[in-house]
């Protein structure tokens, strides 16, 4: 059986990827559309793309209306700068939402209309040239041919395809991780588990995405431990009256402060790992029971994925437990000497321990109410269905099912 392969046209990752992307980046055009959020102008991320750009000659501007996870409104709002601004290629600083909102501006800036006009089609033709400078460690955004964007008048995050929308350009550079709070380390990690474990347990694996995926979950397992509680340090250290030395893992200069940059970098490439091996292998169950909670309650894609994590994985591990048993052995949790049941069901309590470990909640510790979420479960079952994910899942699922699942999670 013969495979296909996709990935964008460049990667520059590890310390001073930006800087050595600088050159590849100014030949895009003439003029840029920065495509951002008010907190990575704030500290400075933004800054540091924009003197890079004035440094090669090449002109910008700067869209910050990405609020929160991307809506149609929000792309509307882009292209309306864009077009003003008479710009010629975009670049994404951010986390997955600016990623996915300079994709959807690039269709519109070339199709016209609207990107609610573009659910259920596949997009193609040519798209501006996209740099998409992650923020995060998770989205994998930088390395797909997808963006999500909500439709705001039916409550759908859409999932949009094409391979026009794979950015030309990914730099993945560590040093604009370092500044990401606890909570978005743990939500965006535990998703690049969700694309490297959805990815190697996917209908649609094969051998390029496995070695990627295989990697990715190694990384993830070894490290997001490290960044999360690294992250937790710097944001106790920053409270009003913590000001003074205590020890932490970047406060003693040392070996720890060594280890969280170490441990950002390897999840920096994790992440892009798993970006890499899901665009070509899909995901699975969790996205797309994901999106519909994040459409109708509003929570983080990240939270909502890791929400359904364990309880996914317990559902349908047995369809693909060879697979399953590959992971708990390849993380260290079993060994040659388990069974493959048993193996696959050490994995799935090292998925439950790492978001236990990272303080994800369930629906009702976030603050939603349980039983607005169960009469939400009928449309949440058909919307889940609708976005093809569960089918790429190994164990045949019916709406039944997915009810179930999220059933469980109350």
């Amino acid at each position: 059986m013969s495979c296909q392969f996709i990935m964008p046209k460049q990667i520059f990752y590890g310390e001073g990827a930006l800087e050595q992307a600088a050159t590849a980046i100014a030949g895009c055009g003439s003029k840029a559309l920065i495509v951002t959020d008010p907190v990575m102008a704030k500290l400075g991320n933004v800054k540091a793309v924009t003197a890079m750009l004035e440094q090669a000659g090449v002109g910008y501007a700067v869209f910050e209306g990405v609020t929160g996870e991307p809506t149609d409104k929000m792309v509307e709002s882009g292209w309306a700068v864009w077009h003003r601004e008479a710009c010629d290629f975009l670049v994404a600083v951010g986390g997955g939402s600016p990623i996915d909102t300079m994709k959807a501006i690039g269709v519109v800036a070339v199709k016209g209309g609207s990107i609610n006009d573009w659910y259920g089609r596949e997009i193609t033709g040519t798209l501006p040239p996209m740099v998409a400078i992650p923020t995060t460690s998770g989205t994998g955004s930088e390395a797909t041919q997808f963006t999500i964007i909500t439709n705001t008048g039916s409550d759908i995050k859409m999932l949009l395809k094409g391979r026009p929308l794979m950015p030309d350009i990914a730099v993945d550079d560590p040093r604009f991780t370092r500044t990401t709070p606890p909570a978005i380390t743990a939500a965006t990690g535990l998703d690049a588990l969700c694309h490297a474990a959805e990815a190697y347990t996917s209908r649609k694996a094969q051998p390029m995405t496995d070695t990627l995926a295989v990697s990715a979950v190694k990384r993830i397992f070894r490290y997001l431990p490290v960044c999360y509680l690294a992250a937790v340090d710097t944001a106790e250290a920053a409270q009003p009256g913590n000001r003074e030395e205590i020890p932490t893992a970047k406060s003693d200069g040392g070996e720890g402060a060594g280890l969280a940059a170490e441990a950002r970098m390897q999840m920096s490439l994790a992440a892009l790992e798993a970006g890499i091996a899901f665009n070509n292998a899909s995901v699975t169950v969790i996205h797309g029971m994901s999106r519909p909670i994040g459409a109708l309650f509003h929570v983080p894609h990240g939270v909502s994925n890791a929400m359904l994590l364990p309880a996914c994985f317990a559902f349908v591990y047995q369809e693909a437990v060879d697979r399953f048993a590959d992971l708990g052995r390849i993380i260290g949790v079993a060994d040659g000497k388990d069974a493959d049941l048993e193996a696959a069901g050490k994995f799935i309590s090292a998925c439950r321990k790492l978001c236990q470990d990272c303080h994800i909640p369930t629906p009702e510790e976030y603050g939603i109410d349980r039983e607005v979420f169960l009469q939400k479960i009928p449309k949440m079952t058909e919307d889940a269905l609708a976005s093809g994910s569960p089918a790429n899942t190994r164990k045949a699922l019916c709406a039944e099912d997915i009810a179930a699942i999220y059933r469980s999670l109350l």
